[in-house]
């Protein structure tokens, strides 16, 4: 990582702008949870919902499944449409027991797994699930299709490898997930059998109306932006965008990419 070590000259407020980011950057991360920066963070949405296609697909389903549950507030959400035999994993150690908490009066189980995890075979036996839902999750196409009945569906949306390509310009590194693009994973899952029904990509941007919401998301999605990012570590540049951006009645602005891809599992 490099940053801008040297803090700007400006006026006397700086002290108090770092001392309120750091307070942002060292509160505890509870799952997806992004209230804290509510109204100062804007983001574009693609032109397909999450939503409603995972309604579509588990609609007559028996049993389902979510990958990378976070702390489980989507899966809450898609409830009314989700059969008895649901069960979520998730492979951050902080989210587990969020998720287990969140889940457990609706009667839903967490099983932790982690995709990236060198062994990564997932922890259900073969055409144990109708459905596999999987929102910004790694995973394992030759996995994904071992778990699945014959004609089973699953779908993911993910955030593509160039996101917040920008703070490799502010902050240095570079991104871990290159190889995270529609083209791949579709290619990915062809390899590994699977028949492609549906899939689509779109490009928006998302905005910050102050450096502490930047800082803040940046705690809670740390794989957007260097592994050792810290907020005191690139305090110069931090300051910098702060008064060329917000300062300046103007977002701090980056590109998101996502995509979906839609699959089924060949009934031979």
């Amino acid at each position: 990582m490099w940053c801008n070590q040297a803090v700007a000259p400006s006026d006397d407020n700086d002290g108090e702008l770092l001392q309120a980011w750091r307070a942002e950057a060292e509160l505890p991360v509870q799952g997806w949870d992004f209230s804290s920066i509510t109204g100062r963070h804007r983001e574009d949405q693609p032109p397909w919902s999450y939503d409603e296609l995972a309604r579509e697909v588990v609609a007559g389903a028996a049993s389902v499944l979510d990958m990378g549950t976070g702390g489980g507030e989507k899966l809450i959400e898609l409830m009314a449409a989700l059969p008895p035999d649901t069960i979520a994993t998730e492979g951050w150690p902080p989210n587990v027991p969020v998720a287990a908490r969140n889940l457990r009066p609706h009667g839903l189980g967490v099983v932790e797994y982690d995709a990236e995890a060198a062994d990564n075979t997932m922890p259900f036996a073969d055409r144990r699930f109708d459905v596999v839902l999987n929102r910004h999750e790694a995973y394992r196409a030759d996995e994904v299709l071992r778990i699945l009945r014959p004609g089973g569906m699953f779908l993911t949306q993910q955030v593509d490898g160039r996101d917040f390509e920008e703070t490799q310009a502010l902050f240095g590194g570079h991104t871990d997930y290159p190889h995270i693009t529609l083209a791949n994973l579709n290619a990915e899952a062809a390899t590994a059998g699977f028949d492609i029904e549906r899939a689509q990509q779109w490009q928006g941007q998302s905005r910050f109306a102050d450096i502490g919401a930047m800082v803040r998301y940046f705690t809670m999605i740390p794989w957007e932006v260097p592994d050792d990012f810290t907020m005191d570590a690139c305090a110069g540049t931090l300051l910098d965008l702060h008064h060329s951006g917000p300062a300046q009645g103007k977002p701090v602005t980056f590109t998101i990419r996502r995509f979906y891809l839609l699959a089924r599992r060949p009934m031979t």
